[in-house]
């Protein structure tokens, strides 16, 4: 559900998306595609591509909600996946029937959000949870009460991302509340922790998180396993907690929105960017775990490397839930931020 730094839309344009023929529009998370994979695919295929990318599932949903958004592949998130396909806005391109496929590892292969494998490829998995500048705070990280119930040496230098989906979540797992509870008392607990919390928080902000928290401007900061190897290989005095109580988890897919106007162009790119070869270079460039096969000599963030992403504590994925547990989320959120 990631995901990354920045919270303008990413627009890399090959050419004019304008054209229909010989085009490919992607929505995707900013900055997750390689541009090297990007460019060899427009080249290979002599296909003009756009690229815009966005910072929250819930502006991908909405986009898709609205119709003929122009675009041919976008990447949500699991529980995401789930909704699109239940409301009918993507397409079933056979995924199960392509070369994809066999690539896939088979524990991510036909999982709850995609049963048969129709609808969707993978791209990226990993984890969110808590960071922390260790030039700033050098307490212990291995629970969810550090960060959920911050001493006083975090007073201030706390920071949320801006919407509800895995940070709840990760409240949740710190309270023994189960993952979309229909119970009002339940999710009372989750609001009375986050509003406790709050006397401690600076931001919420899904925007320039590596800035804001490698600088010092906070302390400690909910965040995404890749984005901070990433911070770790720029040098930022950072490190990923690995709480008792667990993660929370997300897979990214590749999926066609319905009417896609290259429908073809976006089953070649699916195609392309899921062999061992480019999977690897996808992983390299974006730092979160592949689904797919890749080749483990090239692969850059081993175990040794990036220790993030590779979760010694327990990781529950993020699910679709009912309208009632969901509309019990937003009414959290929405009481947290007034």
């Amino acid at each position: 559900m990631k995901k990354l730094m920045t919270g303008t839309a990413l627009s890399l344009c090959f050419a004019s998306a304008a054209l229909a023929e010989g085009s490919l529009n992607i929505y995707a998370w900013s900055e997750s595609i390689a541009p090297e994979l990007i460019e060899k695919f427009a080249k290979e295929y002599d296909v003009e591509v756009s690229l815009d990318g966005y910072t929250s599932n819930e502006d991908l949903l909405t986009k898709l909600q609205a119709g003929a958004s122009g675009y041919d592949i976008a990447a949500p998130s699991q529980h995401f996946l789930r909704i699109m396909i239940d409301e009918g806005l993507i397409e079933n391109f056979a995924a199960n029937e392509l070369e994809a496929y066999a690539n896939i590892d088979e524990r991510w292969r036909n999982q709850w959000w995609d049963e048969g494998q129709e609808y969707s490829i993978p791209m990226a998995y990993g984890t969110a949870g808590f960071a922390v500048n260790t030039a700033e705070y050098d307490g212990p990280t291995d629970s969810l009460k550090y960060f959920f119930e911050p001493g006083e040496g975090l007073a201030g230098k706390v920071a949320l991302l801006s919407y509800p989906d895995e940070v709840v979540g990760a409240a949740q797992m710190y309270l023994g509340v189960p993952f979309c509870s229909e119970d009002p008392a339940e999710m009372k607990k989750v609001l009375d922790l986050l509003m406790a919390q709050k006397e401690a928080v600076a931001v919420y902000s899904s925007d320039n998180i590596a800035t804001r928290l490698s600088s010092g401007e906070v302390a400690t900061h909910f965040w995404w396993d890749g984005e901070v190897v990433r911070a770790i290989a720029d040098g930022a005095p950072v490190e990923y907690a690995m709480p008792k109580e667990g993660l929370v988890g997300w897979i990214d897919s590749l999926v066609i929105p319905k009417g896609a106007p290259n429908r073809e162009n976006a089953i070649k790119f699916i195609e392309f960017i899921s062999t061992p070869e480019n999977a690897t270079i996808e992983m390299n460039h974006y730092a979160h775990s592949s689904p797919m096969k890749v080749i483990e000599a090239e692969k850059i963030y081993t175990k040794e490397v990036a220790p993030a992403l590779y979760p010694t504590v327990p990781v529950e994925m993020s699910r679709t839930c009912s309208p009632k547990a969901q509309d019990l989320v937003t009414r959290v959120w929405t009481q947290l931020l007034q």
